[in-house]
């Protein structure tokens, strides 16, 4: 039983995520269903053997963390293969891992079914740009594309503050510094106030965990940075709200102000089974029109869904929208369409027509 022979069958398969849970065969997940690497269910044992295997594969990463306190994250890479994205855990006393498999090279935006004017999103030359979406829905992704387009294409200073890092950037244009939070720096808000003394340009924050990185994200974003960050939200509308409901009620009013000068863009996205037995993305895109700054300064955040789903204009596309798309292009059935909407009962009587 070797780790990296498993690592190998994972990837080749295609595979998102690798299992080492004990009492079960070792399992891998692709487009959404899980599947069965092994026969034979493996032992606590077993599961130790190869969860210490990994972490000599990480570079002989110490263990002590995770057997203080149950826990860890980590990413390594195995040359000529992949990178992987690791989550150690505890359970029933026994060491489990969850392990992402990620490509050393980027796929082309197109090819993910990423719309080019969520790519065109790294052009602004600041504000606040989030992507949202439940866990696992592709948002490091559609990120790290962003991120690549301006690499590519400009000569700016790109910071990304990650937890743990996953997609590695080279240099091309722009010059990319890449901070793994716990390795590289202590914490997200250390990071993020460290990093507006390093001249940057762009700066990705992996993720807004609580108010205190949100109020830095957003002064960054208002000094004139171009700030990328992610919520686990669907929808625009509830990440707005989202941000807002986390500060305490004396200082949302003006959160509300401040977040409405420089929130730029929302892209949400899910993925969704497609006619292929893969998954395909869908997408609401929210750009901040004079209109909807409004609607966040006024405190009228529950219209916005609606502004986005009847206006086509400034860029913008509602989930149901892309749902209808996906569907007349014949990527989904409609019962997925139906399934992941944000208004079934609407986007049926489209589907009707």
């Amino acid at each position: 039983m070797d780790a990296l022979t498993f690592l190998k069958k994972t990837t080749e398969l295609g595979a998102s995520d690798l299992f080492i849970v004990a009492g079960l065969p070792l399992s891998y997940k692709k487009s959404g269903q899980l599947m069965e690497l092994t026969s034979e269910r493996i032992m606590p044992e077993n599961t130790e053997i190869l969860i210490r295997e990994i972490y000599s594969l990480a570079g002989n990463r110490d263990i002590s963390h995770f057997l203080k306190t149950g826990d860890d994250d980590f990413s390594f890479a195995v040359s000529g293969l992949s990178r992987f994205r690791v989550n150690t855990y505890m359970q029933r006393s026994s060491m489990a891992a969850v392990i992402r498999v990620i490509t050393f090279h980027l796929p082309n935006p197109s090819d993910l079914g990423i719309p080019p004017e969520i790519i065109d999103l790294g052009t602004h030359n600041k504000g606040l740009v989030l992507v949202t979406g439940p866990a696992g829905s592709g948002k490091s992704t559609t990120l790290a594309c962003i991120i690549d387009a301006i690499n590519s294409t400009m000569e700016k200073h790109i910071i990304t503050l990650e937890d743990p890092l996953e997609f590695l950037h080279s240099h091309k244009k722009s010059i990319v510094s890449q901070r793994e939070i716990c390795t590289d720096t202590e914490n997200y808000i250390t990071a993020l106030r460290a990093s507006l003394r390093q001249s940057p340009d762009v700066i990705l924050l992996g993720e807004m965990r609580d108010h205190e990185t949100m109020a830095v994200a957003m002064t960054a974003a208002e000094t004139g940075h171009l700030v990328f960050s992610t919520l686990h939200t669907l929808g625009a509308a509830n990440t707005i709200d989202r941000i807002i409901d986390v500060f305490p009620p004396s200082q949302q009013r003006q959160i509300a102000v401040q977040l409405s000068s420089v929130l730029q863009a929302v892209v949400s996205q899910q993925l969704v089974p497609d006619l292929t037995g893969g998954l395909t993305p869908a997408f609401e895109i929210m750009n901040t029109t004079p209109a909807i700054k409004n609607m966040i300064r006024d405190n009228k955040v529950h219209q916005i869904d609606g502004l986005i789903y009847s206006s086509s204009a400034n860029g913008m596309l509602s989930m149901d929208n892309s749902l209808l798309r996906l569907y007349q292009q014949g990527v989904i059935d409609r019962q997925e369409a139906l399934n992941h909407a944000s208004n079934p009962e609407m986007l049926a009587k489209k589907l009707r027509n």
